[in-house]
């Protein structure tokens, strides 16, 4: 009983630091991607001038957001999806249907994690001399050069960092496909997307206590 209980604290607590990870990043790329647009705009119509590795950085940033945002919205629910089926159906078949749709979307994160890492892994070996066009190499990691490009210090940022969004965003991804397939065995919940049912309610009830106030008046 108290491994079970110490099993599910740890996955619960792995799933906390997971949400907390993830919301920084997507904050992060957002807030730096807007700060960057803003500032090579300014660069730009004021001093006729630009930031010349602006462009390409804040396409990298958005390929993360993107990324990461995916694996965010299954979590949150964000993802749209179309109930009008399965509401209908008693719970056992509704549950048997989220658990297909689960194991179908699992399946595909796996697929893309594979592929993922295949695109990636060559630009941190073989092709690790590969570098963006305009992004510079920030001098705190030069030690990289000494581990993956034969100490041949890099003038632009290798591409294995900005593509590493790829591999990290299908990991999180299957990870939360497996959160989702485990909440919906344990009968937490009976489907992948969020409920409407409370949305409508709640409408209701705003539009209810809408029309007694008028009443009143």
């Amino acid at each position: 009983m108290n491994d079970n209980h110490q099993t599910e604290s740890t996955w619960d607590r792995i799933g906390r630091v997971t949400d907390q990870i993830e919301e920084t990043l997507v904050a992060f790329f957002l807030g730096t991607m807007t700060l960057l647009t803003f500032a090579n705009v300014v660069m730009r119509y004021v001093f006729n001038d630009n930031i010349l590795w602006a462009l390409e950085l804040t396409v990298f940033l958005f390929a993360w957001l993107v990324l990461v945002g995916a694996s965010y919205g299954v979590k949150k629910h964000f993802h749209i999806g179309v109930d009008a089926f399965i509401n209908i159906l008693p719970d056992r078949a509704r549950q048997a249907c989220a658990m297909l749709s689960v194991v179908c979307c699992l399946a595909f994160a796996l697929l893309l994690l594979v592929g993922s890492w295949n695109y990636w892994y060559p630009f941190a070996t073989d092709r690790a001399w590969y570098e963006t066009d305009d992004i510079p190499m920030p001098e705190i990691f030069q030690f990289m050069s000494d581990w993956l490009n034969e100490g041949e210090r890099y003038e632009k940022l290798p591409r294995l960092i900005p593509y590493m969004a790829l591999p990290i965003g299908m990991g999180l991804l299957t990870f939360r496909f497996v959160q989702a397939a485990v909440r919906i065995f344990t009968g937490k919940a009976d489907r992948l997307i969020a409920g409407h049912e409370a949305e409508e309610e709640l409408e209701q009830l705003k539009h209810d206590s809408a029309n007694i106030a008028e009443k009143g008046d």
